[in-house]
């Protein structure tokens, strides 16, 4: 087979995080470090965390590597680094409340890095779940204020969750993952967080670090609620649900329930199963499997009972 041909599994990344939990070693079996085991970093060429390829012809080598040395398989984008990250993550408790900057601020303040816009996809949560995105101040002046009077139970705004929705995230909204949530994140490749509170919690001892002023400086005044409005395509062996396609990626959930083929258009096509098991052109797959279709792999064929996320970058970007 060709290698540009081959589909690109990948070993994902484990990162252990304060609030993190054991839920992605029992519901997808993967061999975690801990029992505060926070994020599977499925898809990443990040310095922080470089998944290596599985199977075929660059087995063992890391995506970054592949992206350096084979854009061909990118479609031939331009491109400094690998454009997304892709994760899931398990909040056992809540994560602090906090913000992230854009493109231009990264690349001014925090060492030439991307911004964060992202996206989540929730794959369960708790019985009457909220999330924290957004805040009710109506400018800076009061949200310096509140944020100086610890008043945060004013300030963030909640919004009711369950299994199935989805959010996007741009830069400079306030936002937070609370506890009991697991979420498929579609973001940007960057890992710059500002946090805004932590509800005081020590790690080893001392108070996480905050970023203040920094967030204050990236935080959108007034909030403006930007609803998700997703296309959904009903056919008589799969639902395709178009959730988002913005700047910086284009994100879809295909449910398959048959015998479907498919065409990926994309410079390359990022696929994460979130459910059930079958096969991609008689390579068999399942819950928890994280692959890339290099960009000339053209049509495909999905078998079986399957969820899958699909994600990747437009041709004109």
């Amino acid at each position: 087979m060709m290698a540009e041909k081959e589909i690109l599994f990948l070993n994902p990344v484990f990162v252990e995080m304060i609030w993190g939990g054991n839920r992605l070693a029992s519901e997808y079996h993967y061999d975690i470090p801990s029992d505060k085991t926070g994020e599977c970093w499925a898809v990443s060429a990040h310095t922080k965390g470089d998944c290596t390829i599985k199977n075929g012809t660059y087995k063992g080598e890391t995506l970054s590597s592949l992206w350096k040395n084979h854009r061909e398989l990118f479609g031939d984008i331009s491109g400094d680094r690998f454009p997304l990250l892709v994760k899931i993550i398990d909040a056992k408790d809540d994560l602090s409340i906090q913000v992230h900057p854009d493109d231009s601020y990264a690349k001014k303040y925090e060492n030439g890095s991307l911004g964060k816009t992202e996206c989540w996809y929730i794959l369960d949560c708790n019985e009457n779940a909220n999330l924290i995105i957004g805040h009710n101040a109506k400018d800076k002046e009061e949200l310096q204020q509140m944020i100086n009077n610890k008043e945060w139970d004013r300030l963030i705004r909640k919004v009711p969750i369950k299994k199935g929705d989805f959010f996007q995230i741009e830069p400079g909204t306030i936002h937070a993952i609370t506890a009991g949530t697991l979420i498929l994140e579609t973001q940007q490749n960057s890992d710059i967080t500002y946090r805004l509170y932590d509800y005081d919690r020590l790690s080893n001892g001392v108070p996480r670090e905050l970023h203040i002023e920094k967030s204050i400086d990236v935080i959108k005044t007034p909030f403006e609620e930007k609803k998700a409005e997703s296309k959904i395509t009903k056919e008589r062996n799969y639902i395709k649900e178009e959730l988002v396609n913005c700047e910086y990626y284009f994100v879809d959930k295909i449910d398959v329930d048959g015998n479907q083929s498919f065409h990926n258009a994309a410079p390359f096509l990022i696929m994460n199963v979130l459910d059930g098991e079958g096969t991609i052109d008689d390579i068999s797959i399942k819950k928890g499997d994280h692959f890339i279709l290099p960009g000339s792999y053209g049509d495909y064929i999905l078998k079986g009972k399957l969820s899958v996320i699909c994600s990747g970058v437009s041709r004109t970007l």
